[in-house]
Formats: structure tokens, C-alpha cells, sequence
């Protein structure tokens, strides 16, 4: 049997890497995309080879229609039938409040967290849509639990970003459950990764940890566990859901 293939965008490092080795450890090949960082990108395809499995590394900037193209034409050419689509790219952007917010920052934050969850949706929707000959597929987007927060004083624009993706989720499912497709998306609270150091502050996670219910942050690895279920057969009957993986938050 052909080992089942999953494509992770923004999968070099935080919550993607955590998902390209959780899908290995299953047995699925990894298609792991990265933007700029190429060594952090193969060190995560050696990993997932180790696994016994088939993995590429892609670089692509996937709020750009044309390296979408290429990235879904390199996966075509290198793994065949793509299974699972799993939206991870994101960026995070300097904490500000509303009066430190521009127009070309907002713009960035648009076309890299949604843009790029759009024209890869529509690639993959493309490739599985029995409708069009594919075999069905599970599309999983990583969202986050600053889309109902709304991160006040911090991160309005990312949080608003987060809830487009939270529409969309919704959307696509209901537009392709009768062609084959589930679509999901997990919304992560305060999670143990480098994307905080982009919004600058890296120590956000302990400063948080006593707010939380749990009274600590989550590790990506959790987050990977949670995608696995919502792109795996164990949730056939799922779609258009949500998870909150925020430790009570």
C-alpha cells in the first residue's frame, strides 16, 4: 500500500515541524514547505526520513499565487495524490495597539495568514474533490484563540486574520462535504514556539502561563496530536469544526 501524503505549509519550524513528525510517525510522506529558512526546512526533512518515510522540502511563499503553483506542481511531481492539506503559515508582527497599525502591516498580515489559506485550499480542493476525479481529502487550518479573544493591546490585526481563516473553515467545509473533503481547523492558545520573539516578546508564554486555567502553555506537539485527529479517518464524521487547544483559556 502507498503511503498516504500530507502537504504542512510554514512547516520548518513551531507547530508545523510538530506536525510533519507526528504524519511521519504515522506513515504518511511529508511534504514540509518553508519561506526563507532552508536549513531549519532540511533538518526537518531528515527527521521525517528517519521515519522510514518520503519527504521534500519546498520553498515557496505561499501568499504568492505563483509559488502556490509551483509548490502544488513540485508536490504533484514528487508524491502524487496529495491526502491531507494542512494550513500552517502565519505571521506574527510587533505588538501594537490599533493607533500603531498601517495599512502595508495589515496588508502583510492579510496576504500571508489568509491569502495563502485560500490559494492553497484551492489547490488542494482541485486535487481531492471527487467532483473532479481526486479520491476526497481533510484540510486542516491552523487558526488561533486570539480569533475570539481578539488579542487587545497586542495583536488585533493578527487575531482578525485568524478569524477570516475561521469564516473560511466553515465555509469550504459546507462548499465540498458532499465531494469528498472535510475541513477543520484547530485554535491554539499560548503555545511554546519562536513566533512569539516575532512579535516581540519571546518570554509572552511564561508571562501568560498563571493566566491560564492549566496554569501552564501548550507544546506544539499537543497541537500536532489535535490536527492529526481532525485529518485522520478517527474523525470521518467531523468537519467544519474547531478545537481549542488553550488550556482552559
Amino acid at each position: 500500500m502507498s503511503q498516504k501524503s500530507v502537504l504542512i505549509t510554514g512547516s520548518s519550524r513551531g507547530i508545523g515541524a510538530a506536525t510533519a513528525r507526528l504524519f511521519a510517525r504515522h506513515g504518511y510522506s511529508v511534504c514540509i514547505n518553508y519561506r526563507n529558512n532552508r536549513e531549519a526546512a532540511e533538518n526537518i526533512a531528515e527527521e521525517v526520513k528517519a521515519a522510514g518515510v518520503d519527504c521534500i522540502a519546498v520553498q515557496a511563499d505561499v501568499s504568492q499565487e505563483a509559488d502556490v503553483l509551483r509548490l502544488f506542481e513540485s508536490f504533484d511531481k514528487e508524491m502524487g495524490a496529495l491526502n491531507v492539506l494542512i494550513n500552517n503559515a502565519g505571521i506574527l508582527l510587533p505588538q501594537s495597539r490599533l493607533s500603531g497599525i498601517t495599512a502595508e502591516r495589515l496588508n502583510k498580515l492579510l496576504v500571508t495568514n489568509v491569502t495563502s489559506c485560500f490559494l492553497c485550499s484551492r489547490e488542494a480542493v482541485r486535487r481531492m474533490s471527487t467532483k473532479e476525479g481526486g479520491l476526497g481529502g481533510s484540510i486542516v487550518n491552523v487558526s488561533s484563540i486570539a480569533a475570539t479573544l481578539g488579542a487587545p493591546n497586542e495583536y488585533t490585526d493578527y487575531a482578525a486574520t485568524k478569524g477570516a481563516m475561521d469564516t473560511f473553515t466553515r465555509g469550504l467545509a459546507l462548499e465540498v462535504a458532499g465531494e469528498g473533503i472535510r475541513v477543520n481547523a484547530v485554535r491554539p492558545g499560548i503555545i511554546e514556539t519562536s513566533i512569539h520573539a516575532d512579535g516581540g516578546e519571546p518570554g509572552r508564554p511564561a508571562r501568560l502561563a498563571p493566566l491560564i486555567p492549566m496554569q501552564r502553555s501548550g507544546q506544539p506537539e499537543e497541537v500536532a496530536e489535535a490536527i492529526y485527529w481532525l485529518a485522520s479517518e478517527r474523525s470521518s464524521y467531523v468537519t467544519g469544526t474547531f478545537i481549542d487547544i488553550t488550556g482552559g483559556r
